[in-house]
């Protein structure tokens, strides 16, 4: 995986980067014919190819803002990040707190859902892990699947969506109104700015959390002399034990929440994460069970949202290598909302539709997007969507 689970390609990891390429719609690792490797997606990458390539029956991963997903999309697997607070996190080391989840790749819904089933409780070591009286409240909606409102998110049509992955996304809703169900157009305005306030948030949260390796209290430290009049006292171990990713985050999260920048940028962010969350519970039929108060009753509101999970179909290993950092960051903004508001959110593979010689048979991954707690109608619709497709 990437180190400390930070990256989109599975580049950085002190391992070399993961390598894969899909084949038949499905997907396959190591050295790929007329070389063209390409990217495994990350940060689980790994967990994706060893899923992808049948070296293991299901995997982990940890999807901080579509860590999973990607994978699951790039290399034909199943991937699914649960709501927020319902795996335990114990044991996996914090990038960022507020949005760390625990996902799960395998290579159809039913595997994903079997671990499902089985991590689903709560762990009293866990912080974060919902109490048993929370998770009562959500057991108690139900929701049948039979005859659902789709909801087809024209926010996410962006101009730099790949033709194959509009038309595989237009091709899988067509195949689920096929089976009754029926498709309702809805605005994210927010989902503009998500992206942003995350890059903001996310490093801010992995500043705070890192900061206990310095080589004193905690991690390896550095042989010699570590610090310099000039430096502080962990200079030198930071510099040869962090990767340049790492790194790079590292230092954007320290300044987003240093005094001259907190009200700018951290502050600012954590609204537009409010307001990312606030048009989710508006577009969807059912309220959310975390929010207190009164809310609006949305009778016209939706049951799931179907979009792409990535922008593009796998990009080749050494287009991404040496990729702008920025441009690496954009293929995070199809997950990156619903990690923000917590909501529970699946990567299915689905055959590319088209005339597109380059990605003739190989699939894109399809993100179905429901409200906190819907974990059991996200699986469901995933099902159905794979039966259809």
């Amino acid at each position: 995986m990437d180190e400390f689970g930070m990256g989109s390609h599975n580049t950085h990891s002190c391992f070399g980067p993961t390598k894969v390429m899909p084949r038949g719609g499905g997907g396959g690792g190591g050295e790929a014919e007329g070389g063209e490797i390409r990217s495994a997606g990350g940060s689980s990458g790994g967990s994706a190819v060893a899923v992808a390539t049948e070296q293991c029956w299901a995997a982990l991963g940890t999807d901080t803002g579509g860590s999973v997903r990607l994978p699951a999309a790039y290399t034909g697997v199943v991937g699914f990040k649960p709501s927020y607070g319902l795996l335990s996190r114990w044991g996996v080391i914090a990038y960022a707190n507020s949005l760390d989840t625990v996902g799960i790749l395998g290579s159809d819904v039913e595997r994903v859902e079997g671990v499902f089933d089985t991590l689903d409780t709560y762990d009293p070591q866990d912080p974060t892990s919902l109490p048993p009286s929370t998770r009562s409240r959500l057991a108690s909606r139900t929701k049948t699947s039979s005859s659902l409102k789709i909801g087809i998110p024209l926010d996410y049509s962006i101009s730099s969506l790949d033709p194959a992955v509009r038309t595989t996304w237009l091709h899988s809703l067509a195949a689920l109104q096929a089976r009754g169900h029926t498709l309702h157009p809805v605005r994210l305005p927010t989902t503009q700015h998500a992206l942003s306030a995350y890059y903001v948030i996310a490093p801010a949260e992995a500043s705070s959390n890192l900061a206990k390796y310095d080589g004193v209290r905690y991690g390896s430290r550095a042989a010699g002399v570590d610090g310099t009049p000039e430096s502080v006292l962990f200079a030198k171990t930071r510099d040869h034990g962090l990767g340049p990713e790492v790194q790079r985050r590292i230092l954007l999260g320290a300044f987003s929440l240093s005094a001259q920048a907190i009200d700018n940028y951290f502050i600012q962010a954590q609204k537009v994460r409010r307001l990312v969350q606030q048009d989710f519970d508006r577009v969807f039929a059912a309220p959310n069970r975390l929010v207190v108060g009164e809310q609006e009753p949305a009778d016209e509101g939706v049951d799931v949202l179907l979009c792409p999970t990535a922008p593009v179909i796998a990009p080749l290993l050494e287009e991404v290598e040496n990729q702008d950092p920025i441009h690496a960051y954009m293929n995070d903004v199809f997950t990156v909302p619903a990690s923000l508001a917590g909501l529970p959110a699946i990567s299915v593979p689905a055959s590319i539709q088209g005339d597109d010689a380059g990605a003739a048979g190989r699939s894109a991954g399809m993100q179905i997007i429901a409200q906190y707690g819907d974990d059991r109608l996200v699986l469901d619709v995933a099902k159905q969507l794979v039966e259809a497709t």
